[in-house]
């Protein structure tokens, strides 16, 4: 083999290395170069969601501090309204005001009747999805909401927070004619038709009007002569607690 041949036989191997290590050196470069490009994205998009999240939580209401984390500006604007009272949302048949149109939709259920909530037990049907829930609990016997000082149970918070009140004695409706306070709002309600002289309770049978529905049921007993209270004694029977009540002295004596 000539010198030259020799020489050629170099070259073709330097050639060769050189070419293998041009693709094999490229490809890692590319590779390293394609990590760091992915790595780059990650950080970018955890930067962008970190963002996301800052901008998810940027919605704090001025009055209480209540953050948002729905990046809808419209549920801060809807909460403010607790603040400002605004209720921009008025029923045409009876003008009551709402400061939420969905509120609104449930209300006019008052005035068509439609009662689209059904319980599955007795088939009682209801206006709202809540009072579905509350209604159930009759069935149930579920008693969730527990007084922290006595430790009887309930099934509303309503009910409890009425409750709590025997505790503390606190009494926060008071009557602007007369000083009279009550524990309960629906208490002063029915207080102030002494002083009005409404009466909304109307006898079917009669017509004589009353201030309480109580009262109305206790008359109803007059017309349909039932009487439900017997005495133990004697097995003489009233159409009210209180006459029985009055009767048993008779025995007592």
């Amino acid at each position: 083999m000539s010198g030259d041949d020799e020489e050629d036989d170099d070259v073709n191997l330097d050639s060769e290395l050189s070419d293998s290590g041009s693709e094999t050196g490229e490809e890692d470069i590319d590779w390293i170069e394609s990590k760091s490009s992915d790595s780059h994205i990650r950080t970018q998009h955890v930067d962008s969601c970190k963002k996301v999240q800052k901008k998810l939580k940027s919605f704090s209401c001025d009055d209480c501090g209540k953050r948002f984390s729905v990046i809808r500006k419209g549920n801060l604007i809807i909460h403010m309204r607790v603040h400002t009272r605004e209720k921009p949302f008025a029923c045409e048949t009876c003008c009551e005001r709402f400061s939420q149109k969905t509120h609104l939709n449930c209300h006019m259920r008052v005035h068509t009747g439609q009662k689209p909530f059904a319980c599955e037990t007795c088939g009682k049907r209801f206006s709202q999805k809540t009072h579905l829930n509350y209604h159930v609990r009759v069935h149930t016997g579920e008693n969730p909401f527990a007084c922290e000082t006595c430790g009887r149970r309930f099934a509303h918070k309503q009910a409890l927070d009425v409750h709590v009140k025997v505790h503390t004695r606190e009494k926060p409706f008071p009557c602007e004619t007369c000083g009279q306070r009550f524990s309960r709002k629906g208490n002063l309600n029915i207080h102030m038709r002494v002083h009005t002289g409404e009466k909304p309770f109307p006898c079917e049978a009669c017509g004589r009007r009353f201030a309480h529905k109580q009262a109305l049921d206790v008359h109803m007993k007059v017309h349909t002569g039932e009487k439900p209270f017997a005495c133990e004694t004697c097995g003489q029977r009233f159409s009210q607690k209180t006459h029985l009540n009055y009767h048993v002295r008779v025995h007592t004596r």
